[in-house]
């Protein structure tokens, strides 16, 4: 390309959840001079990042990037932390596991240091010793967010954030309204083509008609742009996922605490996730889970259920058309990947702007990057259900990319490195661990001095204790957040 670019004159972006109202702040701060217009429309219950309460680390970096700040979350949005996840029965009966975010997962989890400090086998009738500095801050319940300086305790440690939906979402309505973002309300009707294999205007039903040079799907399953495009294509994935429905719990009592949890049984996985608004429970089912059986799994009063059709887009951006979250992606919220998904599309999306008029090379490449993110967050799942505790499930197909990585763990206790993945390496390698899946160990592990894990479980101790006296309880943080 040579030369600057036109830049595209108005975007409409269709679907107005919280995923909406993101992807109209991030375009608006992006292009400054072309006008956003957000399209409300009805919104859709199996819409699942729009109603995702939580997401991955990578989202709090792009909020920093969009400059919504994290104490703004904590002070308007109900935001909270989690630092692990604990798995429950993944690894078979009375298996538990933790999952911290980060980089701050002790890098001997291979050696005899982890063998005897917290990468060995437990259970819950086994006493083991932590094996990551979060996992020693969520059991003493003492955290607070690092400050940055490098010489920190924490400096290493990465974290994902809960919130209310809906405050959420009106958090970043209004920093959309300050920007300058326009907004109707109504239900997509008719669209003209462009020629081009693209839209020219879209009608919104008793409101009028809206041309744009780019348009941007996020209202959910239904792909309401997406999908009326000749050459949108959907990919099946229900051969390599099982659950086809989902069973929503009602709040409970709020409860502040820095692990969530995710069980699985023969009725299917079961999510519960803490927040200052609510504890709240989801239970995700097989097509074989009964409603009795549904009802008795769920650990609170059950409120609306919704089915579930797992696919992707196999071209989220077409003509001047781009797909985020569930237009692009449908798929259960298992590991709260489906939110971090469309953040981590919409930041690919910012990477690979277009002008006014779209460069096929810029689509390609984001159509590329974007299979390769939705496969890669399939593949985490479907590791969940290769785990010994899902065989219940029943068999399921994997790609030759899982196949790869669960063969590398399994004999040599290591994963190969693939693009676009939701997870760091040695993220995803505690996440295999939590899920119980059997690992072999590398030459360079078996070849290790023994001295080497003293030496190991000495300085991981030390820095925990740093870690420790160096933040307050969490509900202390949390309280004078909130007055300050």
């Amino acid at each position: 390309m040579n030369g600057p670019r036109e830049l595209p004159r108005r975007v409409v972006v269709a679907g107005d959840g919280q995923l909406g109202a993101l992807t109209a702040v991030a375009l608006r701060k992006a292009l400054p001079s072309t006008e956003v217009l957000v399209i409300g429309t009805p919104p859709d219950p199996a819409a699942l990042a729009d109603r995702a309460p939580t997401a991955l680390p990578f989202t709090n970096r792009l909020h920093d990037r969009l400059g919504i700040e994290e104490d703004r979350l904590v002070r308007e949005a109900g935001a909270s932390h989690r630092l692990v996840v604990r798995y429950l029965g993944w690894g078979g009966a009375g298996h538990e596991g933790l999952a911290p975010y980060g980089a701050a997962i002790d890098p001997k989890l291979k050696t005899g240091f982890a063998r005897a400090w917290g990468g060995g086998p437990r259970n819950a009738s086994t006493e083991a010793p932590p094996g990551s500095l979060a996992e020693v801050l969520a059991a003493e319940g003492r955290f607070q967010p690092p400050s940055g300086e490098a010489n920190s305790p924490l400096a290493d440690l990465d974290y994902a954030l809960r919130w209310n939906v809906p405050a959420y979402r009106d958090l970043l309505v209004r920093e959309a309204q300050r920007l300058g973002v326009q907004y109707v309300k109504g239900a997509i009707g008719a669209v003209r083509p462009d020629g081009n294999g693209g839209i020219a205007a879209v009608a919104i039903e008793n409101v009028g008609t809206f041309e744009a040079d780019l348009f941007v799907d996020c209202t959910g399953p239904a792909a309401s742009l997406l999908s009326q495009l000749p050459d949108a294509v959907r990919e099946d994935w229900s051969a390599s996922l099982p659950i086809r429905a989902l069973l929503f719990g009602k709040p409970g009592a709020a409860r502040l605490d820095l692990e969530d949890r995710i069980s699985i049984s023969s009725v299917g996985w079961l999510s519960e996730l803490s927040g200052r608004d609510g504890h709240q429970a989801m239970l995700a089912m097989t097509k074989e889970t009964t409603q009795d059986a549904a009802f008795a799994a769920l650990p609170a009063e059950p409120g609306n259920a919704v089915p579930l059709d797992p696919g992707c887009a196999t071209a989220p951006w077409l003509g001047n058309v781009v797909a985020l979250g569930d237009a692009a992606a449908h798929f259960e919220p298992l590991a709260w990947l489906n939110l971090d998904l469309a953040h981590r599309q919409l930041a690919l999306l910012l990477e690979l702007l277009p002008g006014q008029v779209p460069d096929p090379r810029e689509r390609d490449e984001f159509n590329r990057r974007a299979g390769l993110m939705a496969a890669r967050a399939r593949d985490i799942l479907g590791a969940h259900y290769a785990a010994p505790g899902a065989v219940q499930l029943g068999s399921l197909a994997r790609s030759s990319e899982l196949n790869l990585e669960l063969d590398q763990y399994r004999r040599r206790g290591r994963l190969p490195f693939f693009e676009e993945a939701p997870l760091m390496v040695q993220e995803t390698s505690a996440l295999f661990h939590a899920l119980g899946h059997p690992s072999g160990e590398g030459v360079l592990a078996q070849a290790a001095d023994p001295r080497e894990g003293d030496a190991a479980r000495a300085a991981f101790a030390a820095k925990a204790q740093a870690a420790l006296a160096a933040v307050p309880p969490y509900g202390a943080w949390m309280k004078q957040a909130l007055q300050s």
